[in-house]
This record gives C-alpha cells, sequence and structure tokens, in this order.
C-alpha cells in the first residue's frame, strides 16, 4: 500500500470510528471504558489468551472481550452501554484474524430480540451501506450447506461448507443455536428443541457479530464457565481462573438485556473492498 494510500485508510478509519460514536450518541448508549487487563480470563474453550506476568507469582490476562467488564457496569446501573475497544487473541493471524483488533461492544436494556438485530443491521449499514437480509435457523443452514461435507465434526463442516455460502447476496443472520452452543446466551425452547437466543451476522462468508439475549442466572453462568474449562482440559489446553467478580455482579442482578460483539477491523476491511485486514 502506498503512503497516500495508508493515509486515505487512516482518515477513512478516523471518520468511521466518528460515525460509530455518533450512532450511539443518537441512541442515548453510554461510551464507556473497561480495563484491557484483568487478573481474571474471559473463559472460552477455542479462545487463547495473552499472559501478562505482574511478579514471579502475579499473572494477569489481556482480555478477548470487554463483555465481563461491561456486565459488571450493567449490574451497577449503568444503562445501556457500548465500547470501542482493542482485544487480544493468542495464535490468531491470517486474512481475517489478527491477535490484536478492534471490537465495537454494546449492551441493551428493555428491548427485545427482533428490535435489537434491527439496531444492529443500522450499525452494519453506517459501514456496508442499506443491503437486504435473510433470518435463517441454524439446523437450515445446515440442512442447506453441511450434509454432504466428509466429517463427522459440526464445528468443521460449519467452517467449511456452511460459512462460505453465508451472506453471499445479502446480510445472513444466524438464529436457534444449539444450546450446546450457548456461551454466555439464554436459551429457549423452539418446537420441542431447546435453543440459544442468539445470532450472527455473515456478509460475503465471513462472521461479522455474535449477539445475545444475555445469560443472568448466576449458578448457570458458573456451572458453564466450569464446564468450558473442563471441555479445555478435555482438548489439552489449560483451564483459567473464572471471574468471581462477575458471578458477584450477576448475583447483584444483571438486567435483562441483549449484548453483541461486532469486529470493526472486518466491516471496515469490508467498507474499504480491502481483501484482508
Amino acid at each position: 500500500m502506498s503512503l497516500a494510500s495508508k493515509s486515505s485508510a487512516l482518515k477513512a478509519r478516523g471518520e468511521t470510528l466518528k460515525k460509530v460514536r455518533i450512532f450511539f450518541e443518537e441512541r442515548a448508549v453510554l461510551e464507556v471504558d473497561t480495563p484491557l487487563l484483568s487478573k481474571y480470563a474471559p473463559i472460552d474453550v477455542h479462545i487463547d489468551l495473552f499472559e501478562v506476568h505482574f511478579s514471579e507469582n502475579e499473572k494477569g490476562y489481556l482480555h478477548s472481550s470487554p463483555e465481563y467488564g461491561m456486565k459488571k457496569l450493567l449490574a451497577n446501573d449503568s444503562g445501556d452501554i457500548y465500547q470501542l475497544s482493542h482485544v487480544f487473541r493468542k495464535d490468531e493471524i491470517g486474512r481475517l484474524h489478527r491477535p490484536e483488533f478492534t471490537m465495537i461492544e454494546w449492551y441493551r436494556t428493555e428491548t427485545t430480540f427482533e428490535a435489537f438485530i434491527e439496531e444492529n443491521l443500522a450499525l452494519l449499514s453506517l459501514f456496508l451501506g442499506p443491503l437486504p437480509y435473510e433470518i435463517v435457523p441454524y439446523k437450515e443452514a445446515f440442512a442447506r450447506y453441511g450434509n454432504k461435507y466428509p466429517s463427522d465434526d459440526p464445528n468443521i463442516i460449519w467452517g467449511c461448507a456452511v460459512e462460505p455460502h453465508l451472506g453471499n447476496e445479502k446480510i445472513t443472520i444466524i438464529t436457534d443455536y444449539p444450546k450446546e452452543q450457548a456461551a454466555l446466551a439464554q436459551t429457549k425452547w423452539v418446537d420441542g428443541v431447546e435453543v440459544a437466543e442468539r445470532f450472527e451476522f455473515y456478509y460475503q462468508g465471513i462472521e461479522l457479530g455474535n449477539g445475545y439475549h444475555e445469560l443472568t442466572d448466576p449458578v448457570e453462568q458458573k456451572n458453564r464457565l466450569l464446564q468450558a474449562n473442563q471441555d479445555r482440559i478435555a482438548l489439552g489446553k489449560p483451564p483459567l481462573p473464572y471471574d468471581e467478580e462477575l458471578i458477584a455482579a450477576l448475583e447483584k442482578g444483571l438486567p435483562d438485556c441483549y449484548g453483541i460483539a461486532l469486529g470493526f477491523d472486518r466491516l471496515f476491511m469490508l467498507q474499504q473492498k480491502h481483501s484482508s485486514l
């Protein structure tokens, strides 16, 4: 990239960040700034973290998401909040992955699943312009594209056979994930099957955002974190310290809310018609 192109991209990025902030200001969503470094680790089976050693006997982690810190604020009556945060994920590098990237994370109280999706489509339009969209349940997407792929691993089938077909002509919104993929989302029953109340945005085969009806039950939350650590151990990964302060915040009372994490850098890449981050 030439110096002039770099300068143009820098200005475009700055203008886009400004538009994102205006978007939230117009909707009365407060910008917050939570710590990047914590003694507790956001626990995810498939995400590894950068460790930071304070001393010989003390260490912390660069966060992979500001979620835990933001939920503590929500439990302390912050109201609707958003954050433009640098986040860190170890061993992630490629066309669509960097070990450090910018995330838009935000939470809305007193809303519905459908209304939250609509607000996020408006946010996506800042980057992609107005686009048509479709809502496709996970099971249906799997049946369309994944049934003939030669693997028994649903994660491999999803990544190799399903994802490349999503959002090729319009934004695809995947809903009703299996309950095993609920992570920090609530679950509900659809046609006699328990599914996760979460959704993901896809465009041109790229995952852009992951939204939840946030889990508020502290006992269930703790059980899921402990199970995630057991799953890490089964994969030969070290367990991580779960955030006791997060559980305490949920015990105090997390308001009913929806939240989403969106990859700013991926959205900006698509806006600028680049082929990689």
